[in-house]
Formats: structure tokens, C-alpha cells, sequence
């Protein structure tokens, strides 16, 4: 199976798309002559020209606005961010228009369009350009949110989400662009709201998403040096979101810690735990403990940064917490 990286592997699924759909076109700031800020869609405007794969102004709401008449009138838009945190310039689209019209209009109309946008810190961009705020967007009915942690997820989900006749925003972390993983050849899809049992464990259940997977291995690897085996899931999905696989694993380990980049106040830590409380209450031999991002604006300075963002030693001190 060859491998690939992360940035590679959206270019094959999304020109796979567009040549198996004339319907799909894509949309975004510098998407084609240059490629993408992270080379994501390198090459796509020479093979299908620049009807197809169209450059814009620096305009997000006019981006993500354009993408909504497109999928309404019939066309499948894969509109790109240049970083999540500029989805906020375009959020009336985003939460006002792109996931309430199906609804509204009782069926009527389909909004089969993809917003993808990286996100995350980690890459020295300062307070306004290093969020982790899917939190957001999964508060939003309407929307789904997809969010993978290796090449092999990327291909399959997004492939899922151009075909989707829901609006997806789909997040790739920067930190990832640059990360290798086998990916097949095949045209194959991943389901949404099926997550992904990254490695098994019986001790305690690890609940990471996009780059906090990584994080959660590296710790599950350092927690196996205690004797201590760790079981890392990753929903792949935030909505839909597989609450059962993680019951599951919670209900047999009896032990919960969740890792997010995200802000602990309010983040999607907070509601899987209360979800899974909820749920096991009386099968948990310790409260679920939660790992996330200081509560402060991202520094510019890398060892502020690094302050600032929690990664495998935090996870591990909190897995320590309930285990010994």
C-alpha cells in the first residue's frame, strides 16, 4: 500500500472526486495557481482548468456564500479556508445560511458542499490565527464535522463528504499537512459517525481527535512503560459523533481521559464527558478527567506556545491521576 502524506493525500481524493463528478469544483484564496497555502490542491487548476478550480478574492463570507447558491442550485463546491479561524469572518454563512436552509425549507433544497479549513496551533501564527474551535461548529445543528487524524481517514472522509447532500466543514490540522500513512489506491469511502479504535487497551480509554490522536499514542506508549495499557479512540466524526464505540471502551476500562486542543471551558471535552457521566456513572472507578488548551489567547512566542497547548506528558499526568 503506498504511502502518503496528509496535504498529498487531499489533492488525490479531491481530484478523484472531480473526475469522477463534474458537478465538484473547488473554490478558496490562492487554491490555484499556487496550490494552497499547504500545496492541498497543487496541480488541480492544470488538469481541470480554472472553471473548475476558481481563486477568489480574500473575502470568506463571499466564499462560503457563493459555495451555499452553488450547492443549492445543484453543483457540489469544495470551498477552502485558508485557516478555520477565518471561517469566523464568514460565520453568518456558516451557521446562519449553510446549516439551517435544508431544514428551513422542509427538504426542499440539499446543500451538498464541503468547507475545508485547517486549523490548530502549534505553527508559531499568533492569538487570531491558531484556534481549535470545533467546539463551535458542533454546537450548530445542521453541520457536520469532520476532522481527521491521518492520511488514511483524510481520503476516505473527505471522499464521504463531497458526496454528502449535507454541509460539511471539514478540518485538517496544520501540524498534519506534513505526516506519512498508507493510504490505498482504491476509491473507497469512510462512514461518518463511525469512530476508530487507534490502539486497544484495557486500563483506561483515551478520547483524541486530529492531532491529539498523535499526542495520545505517544502518551499510551510512555503509560505501557508503567504497565499501564491505554486504549486510544478517535471519533474521526464530531458530528455525527459515535457515543457508543466510546461508551464501550469507557464501560470496560472504567477509567475516561479526553485530550482536545480546544479550550477546556466549554470544549467538546466537556460535553463527552457529561455524555459519558451520564451514561456510566456507576461504572467509572474514577471521574473523567479532562485535557485541553490553557484558557488563554495562543502566544506568538514558541515556548509560550508550547506552554499553552497540552500534549502526551499532560495526558499521561492525567491518566496517572486515576490509574495509581
Amino acid at each position: 500500500m503506498p504511502e502518503r502524506r496528509y496535504f498529498e493525500t487531499v489533492g488525490i481524493a479531491l481530484g478523484e472526486e472531480m473526475e469522477r463528478d463534474e458537478s465538484v469544483f473547488i473554490l478558496g484564496e490562492d487554491v490555484g495557481l499556487i496550490g494552497g497555502t499547504f500545496r492541498a490542491t497543487e496541480g488541480l487548476m492544470a488538469e481541470y482548468g480554472s472553471q473548475r478550480v476558481r481563486d477568489t478574492p480574500i473575502a470568506e463570507a463571499a466564499i462560503v456564500g457563493l459555495a451555499i447558491g452553488a450547492a443549492m442550485a445543484g453543483m457540489r463546491p469544495v470551498a477552502e479556508l485558508m485557516t478555520l479561524n477565518f471561517g469566523i469572518v464568514a460565520m453568518d454563512q456558516i451557521v446562519n445560511h449553510a446549516s439551517k436552509a435544508r431544514y428551513m425549507f422542509g427538504g426542499g433544497v440539499r446543500l451538498p458542499m464541503v468547507i475545508r479549513a485547517p486549523g490548530g496551533g502549534g505553527t508559531q501564527k499568533a492569538a487570531q490565527h491558531s484556534h481549535s474551535i470545533e467546539s463551535w461548529f458542533m454546537n450548530t445543528p445542521g453541520i457536520r464535522v469532520v476532522i481527521p487524524s491521518t492520511p488514511y481517514d483524510l481520503k476516505g472522509l473527505l471522499k464521504t463528504a463531497i458526496r454528502s447532500d449535507d454541509p460539511v466543514l471539514f478540518i485538517e490540522h496544520e501540524m498534519l499537512y506534513n505526516t506519512r500513512g498508507e493510504v490505498p489506491d482504491d476509491d473507497y469511502l469512510l462512514p461518518f459517525g463511525v469512530a476508530d479504535v487507534k490502539r486497544p487497551g484495557r486500563d483506561v480509554t483515551i478520547v483524541a481527535w486530529s492531532k491529539m490522536v498523535h499526542e495520545a499514542l505517544r502518551a499510551a506508549e510512555m503509560l505501557g512503560d508503567e504497565g499501564i495499557e491505554a486504549e486510544v479512540i478517535d471519533p474521526r466524526t464530531l458530528d455525527p459523533l459515535d457515543i457508543d464505540t466510546i461508551l464501550m471502551s469507557v464501560a470496560r476500562t472504567r477509567r475516561a481521559v479526553i485530550a482536545e486542543e480546544g479550550w477546556r471551558n466549554v470544549g467538546v471535552g466537556a460535553e463527552l464527558a457529561a455524555r459519558i457521566q451520564e451514561h456510566l456513572f456507576y461504572d467509572l472507578d474514577a471521574p473523567v478527567q479532562r485535557v485541553a488548551a490553557a484558557d488563554v489567547p495562543t502566544p506568538y512566542a514558541k515556548n509560550l506556545e508550547k506552554l499553552a497547548l497540552p500534549d502526551a506528558r499532560d495526558i499521561v499526568e492525567a491518566v496517572l491521576k486515576i490509574t495509581l
